[in-house]
């Protein structure tokens, strides 16, 4: 396992904020992963690659239609989550999250259309950064362990990414 220390967040990138009426805005994040379709489909849905990457666990399965119970990092509390669409190893769809892997010639482009709480779009977007590059690591054979909730929030880097994608979302940052 790569020392967590060692890991820095790059820039904030690959992410905007799609305005709705109301609170909850969509944010957009897409990220290249160096992994085919099928790698990061495994880790998009089984419960035992979510927990070494993921804000969030889940207990059921993601593969398949139904009901799951899924619980954020930080929360004491599961969630009933329905799962409506399920397309190997190319489109997920279950609670407010949609996620979609397209083929690449250097492996696969992830995008996740996720519906937050205006109020905390930039933190939505630092959180699925940090975790994203958890799960690059992973992928990559090198995990370096989940990164979530608050310990996300403590790192150093925090402050930097909601600062930067607020900039990029002509936004106030959330503190």
């Amino acid at each position: 396992m790569m020392n967590r220390e060692q890991y820095t967040p790059g820039p904030a990138r690959g992410a905007r904020a799609e305005r709705k009426d109301g609170e909850k805005w969509t944010l957009v994040l897409v990220r290249e992963l160096h992994h085919p379709p099928a790698q990061v489909w495994e880790a998009i849905t089984d419960p035992a690659h979510l927990r070494e990457w993921a804000p969030y666990e889940v207990e059921g399965s993601l593969a398949q239609p139904g009901t799951v119970k899924l619980t954020w990092v930080g929360t004491p509390t599961a969630l009933p989550t329905i799962v409506t669409r399920v397309e190997p190893p190319h489109v997920l769809e279950y609670g407010d999250m949609r996620w979609n892997l397209e083929t690449t010639p250097g492996g696969t482009r992830l995008t996740l259309w996720a519906d937050i709480d205006k109020r905390f779009i930039t933190w939505g977007a630092a959180g699925w950064h940090i975790s994203f590059d958890v799960l690059d690591h992973l992928l990559g054979g090198a995990p370096i362990g989940r990164i979530a909730g608050s310990d996300a929030i403590k790192s150093a880097d925090w402050k930097r990414l909601t600062v930067e994608y607020a900039t990029q979302f002509g936004i106030q940052p959330h503190h």
